[in-house]
């Protein structure tokens, strides 16, 4: 894992951390129980792989129990370990205040590479993981909750809730031992999507925000907007699907493990997405420059007005930020852009739009799908059919009064009654919307918070501080 001259991922969060903190005006010692890590379990266990008995480095920790339970995805990959762990687990509390969800932040990791083990082998895996949480009371509805993160999706999720469950079979609440599962298996719908349409509604309500936009020298709006994004992971791709497809921006880059690509005219993101899967590769798209493996982070470089990280932490840093042509980075993934990086681009007057906040649509949706499991009933279950014949009145009304009939195919759109899916979407608006407006008013009243990210930081220990004391946790 890459890094500048500020160390380690853990040691650039905390070093957000400090420079905010002196902005809380908190005293000293909460602003250190704030920041550290309050547990961390690390085990390794023994799997049969094809015959032969492998040993597993695994990790999860709990950053913060202000508020209970704890929440954080599992992520399967070789670069796992426990400062990794730790910077992510401590990235979620944050990010789970500044949106006003009342977790804590938490985070697993699994050192394998996930591609190279079949799904009987993942399975196994998943299993005997979620196994050793159990065992150490690091899971479960009220305690810890898991979700999918990088290499994990709702497949394991599920296999995660069914291992939960045989070892808890009285517990009605079981299903909110994790999130993230399949629909037919206690999920909620529009969890797959989550992460990516919040960093859409993010990245929206900054280009809708005229004093900002003046600030930077840009129009108003998301319309014909110039947008690159690096990784077409879940998140990735569905940023890049819903900001061209809702709001009308033209993909001009887009990079993956394979290499990067360029068209300066516009990328069609699905038909790209289909090419990637008939040839395996974004390279040699038509009518687009490429750019092969080695070259692959040049997609930070390339001209745009939205550079959109949807990779992994560490790759805009001090050697690249100075090449940066963005106005303004969405940090779709987390840390993907170093402190010392970050300072070089506040200089330069290049906004960020920090992590703990952009992509915290996957933790808002997470927490409605555990509201879901707990209350045992599917959102709009109840008022469904109600608001359809109410609507249906109205309609009904209005044409009685002005002797008019309406088209069918709008009475049918005014008179339809919101689904779950529709519900979870409007749930996710107005979290992301809300909580923007929030750093943004920290940010323009407190001048000498250099950036968003400051300001990011600043709401999220001022929340997390209100809680300590006004739940009586803190002396």
């Amino acid at each position: 894992m890459s890094a500048d001259k500020h160390g380690t991922f853990l040691a650039s969060v905390n070093s957000y951390y400090d420079s905010a903190a002196q902005h809380t005006g908190l005293n000293q010692g909460l602003l250190d129980q704030i920041k550290s890590c309050n547990s961390v379990y690390q085990v390794n266990f023994p799997v049969k792989i094809n015959g032969k008995v492998k040993v597993i480095e695994a990790y999860r920790a709990q950053h913060s129990h202000h508020r209970n339970p704890t929440k954080g995805g599992i992520r399967y990959s070789m670069h796992v370990n426990q400062d990794e762990v730790v910077a992510l687990a401590t990235l979620m509390s944050y990010k789970c205040a500044i949106v006003d969800v009342p977790f804590g932040g938490a985070k697993g990791g699994v050192k394998i590479n996930p591609w190279e083990y079949s799904e009987n082998e993942l399975e196994k895996i998943t299993r005997r993981y979620t196994t050793e949480l159990v065992r150490r009371k690091f899971i479960g509805p009220a305690i810890d909750v898991p979700a999918p993160d990088y290499g994990t999706g709702s497949r394991e999720m599920a296999w995660i809730y069914d291992t939960y469950r045989a070892f808890h079979p009285e517990d009605i609440n079981a299903a909110g031992c994790v999130t993230g599962k399949p629909v037919n298996q206690n999920g909620v719908r529009g969890r797959t999507e989550a992460t990516g349409r919040g960093c859409y509604y993010g990245i929206r309500q900054a280009l809708n925000t005229p004093k900002l936009m003046k600030k930077l020298g840009m129009t108003v709006g998301t319309a014909g907007k110039r947008i690159v994004v690096q990784g077409l992971g879940n998140v990735g791709s569905h940023t890049a699907m819903i900001s061209q497809d809702e709001g009308d921006m033209v993909i001009v880059g887009v990079s993956e493990v394979e290499g990067a690509i360029y068209k300066k005219d516009g990328i069609d993101i699905h038909d790209l997405l289909k090419f990637r899967k008939e040839h395996g590769s974004i390279l040699n798209y038509p009518g687009a420059e490429s750019f092969g493996k080695d070259q692959r982070r040049i997609v930070m470089e390339f001209d745009c007005d939205v550079l959109i990280p949807a990779a992994l932490e560490n790759q805009i840093t001090e050697k690249n930020a100075e090449k940066i042509q963005a106005k303004i980075i969405g940090e779709a993934a987390n840390g993907p852009v170093t402190a010392g990086a970050a300072k070089i681009l506040a200089q330069r007057g290049v906004m960020v739009i920090p992590d703990i906040y952009l992509n915290a649509g996957g933790v808002t949706v997470s927490y409605f799908e555990w509201l879901k499991n707990l209350s045992h009933m599917r959102f709009g279950r109840l008022e469904k059919r109600f608001d359809e014949a109410n609507n249906r009145r109205i309609i009904d009304q209005i044409e009685k009064l002005t002797g008019k009939s309406v088209d069918e195919r709008d009475r049918n759109m005014i008179v339809r009654g919101a689904d779950e899916v529709d519900l979870v979407r409007s749930g996710l608006e107005e979290t992301m919307i809300s909580s923007f407006d929030q750093l943004y008013e920290v940010y323009e009243r407190k001048r000498k918070v250099e950036d968003l990210r400051s300001a990011a930081f600043v709401t999220a220990i001022s929340k997390i501080a209100n809680d300590y004391i006004s739940l009586g946790i803190w002396p």
